[in-house]
């Protein structure tokens, strides 16, 4: 679709400029729509809900039982989560060099992130029916919550690939900013209307035993607050610009994956990024991704506390991702990203060793790694935008970034649940991380090395 604003897409070649405000705020508010599935379903409410039905535990509170049974195998509960989104960011990784590919050749990204985020806020909306209430609730349970992540990840690759389209490079680190800083501010808001349902159950006819009301109705108004924010976006966002390469389907998503990798070895600078990336990512979305189960089920952290830690997290990552966009400013991106890195290893280092049960230490750490959360994501992204070639086929670069981050998220989800299951702890997978992020660091200082040179 056009826009009056910005009517025409810019062809390969032609010098960027930045979008005018009205888009720019469009496209942020893509961030503040599908942040809600990221702190509701996967942070907050939802990993906590989860536990909670799949274990059994005595008068006191404690778990006497943490297996569950799903296709036909005995798993521990939080290891069998780890799994699942395994599985589900495998098969992004998998079809989303295909689907962008695609977009690129017939200039259609919007109706693929359209679908996407359709897909995501239906089965968000399916979360309703896990409950023991339902026959087969956890089969249900786990499928919504893989095809909720396919979608939200999905869609994802759609909308960053706009970021070099709608800022000119000396802006992306600015707007990039302004997307992170809108879906935590948006997420925090559907928070903390959930929160009323989860805490005053009575309003909507529950808190009863066996009534789950509450948490299913805060699994529907994650469904509605990130489709109906997501129609915004989908009008005002500009046409984006057509490749001249001929409308093949299938192989030609695949081909143009091949194309980027062949590409990166001309741009050593880029590739060594990506490496880096890899490892680092993997650590940062692990911990991201396994914290609340972590908190719940390892540290003992009651769900209350628990959840006001995660909304202490967003709260402080809005000023967090501004302050490492400004020293990004003072010292260099990838200077900058070292600095994050070795952040997050001594948090590593902090959440295996933080006590069982104390809630202050947790909220310490909690606010420690809101600092630099949202900071790590925004400039890797916007790093990878200033490196890539000026390109019409943005949309097939950012896939290459999202398929490495997607499979390091595999690797990291796999190996945290599997470390838990095979030492019966899960501090042993938060340490484990620490060689990631130990990996990517060396790797951040190898490609700034290489920077100079090139330079």
């Amino acid at each position: 679709m056009q826009t009056d604003l910005y009517p025409e897409p810019i062809s390969e070649g032609t010098t960027r400029k930045t979008a005018p405000k009205k888009i720019i705020n469009a496209w942020a508010l893509y961030d503040w729509a599908n942040s809600a599935y990221n702190l509701v379903i996967t942070s907050t409410i939802f990993p906590a809900y989860y536990e909670g039905i799949t274990s059994k535990t005595d008068k006191a509170g404690q778990v006497i039982e943490d297996q569950v049974r799903f296709l036909g195998r005995s798993f521990v509960n939080t290891s069998l989560y780890n799994y699942a989104l395994a599985v589900a960011f495998m098969v992004v990784a998998l079809l989303s060099p295909l689907l962008s590919s695609i977009a690129d050749t017939r200039g259609n990204k919007k109706t693929f992130m359209a679908f996407f985020l359709t897909m995501g806020s239906l089965a968000c909306a399916g979360l309703f029916f896990f409950t023991p209430n339902y026959n087969n609730y956890l089969a249900i349970g786990i499928l919504c919550m893989i095809v909720a992540c396919i979608g939200y990840w999905s869609s994802l690759v759609f909308y960053n690939s706009y970021l070099p389209e709608i800022a000119a490079p000396e802006d992306r680190d600015r707007v990039s900013a302004r997307g992170f800083a809108y879906g935590y501010v948006g997420s925090v808001l559907l928070q903390a209307i959930c929160f009323v349902f989860v805490f005053f159950p009575e309003m909507l006819g529950g808190g009863g035993k066996g009534s789950f009301i509450e948490f299913q109705v805060s699994f529907l108004a994650v469904a509605l607050w990130w489709f109906g924010f997501a129609q915004v976006p989908l009008r005002r966002l500009p046409r984006p610009a057509v490749s001249d390469r001929p409308r093949q389907a299938l192989l030609a998503g695949y081909k143009e994956l091949r194309k980027v990798m062949t590409q990166l070895g001309e741009m050593p600078v880029l590739k060594r990024f990506l490496a880096s990336f890899f490892f680092y990512n993997m650590g940062v979305q692990t911990v991201m991704l396994a914290a609340a189960l972590y908190g719940k089920s390892e540290l003992r952290i009651p769900t209350n506390n628990l959840i006001i830690a995660i909304v202490l997290i967003q709260l402080i990552a809005v000023p967090g991702a501004l302050l490492i966009s400004r020293l990004s400013e003072k010292i260099g991106n990838i200077r900058a990203l070292m600095c994050c890195v070795v952040f997050w290893i001594g948090l590593c280092i902090g959440g295996y060793l933080l006590p069982v049960g104390d809630v202050y230490a947790f909220y310490g750490l909690a606010a420690a790694v809101g600092f630099v959360m949202g900071g790590i994501q925004s400039l890797s992204r916007s790093t990878y935008a200033k490196l890539m070639p000026d390109t019409k086929d943005t949309t097939s670069f950012f896939s290459f970034f999202d398929v490495t981050e997607k499979i390091a998220i595999v690797i990291g989800m796999f190996s945290f649940g599997y470390i838990n299951e095979l030492t019966g702890s899960q501090r042993n997978s938060v340490l484990a991380l620490v060689v990631f992020f130990a990996i990517g660091l060396v790797g951040l200082y190898i490609t700034l090395r290489q920077q100079k040179v090139s330079t």
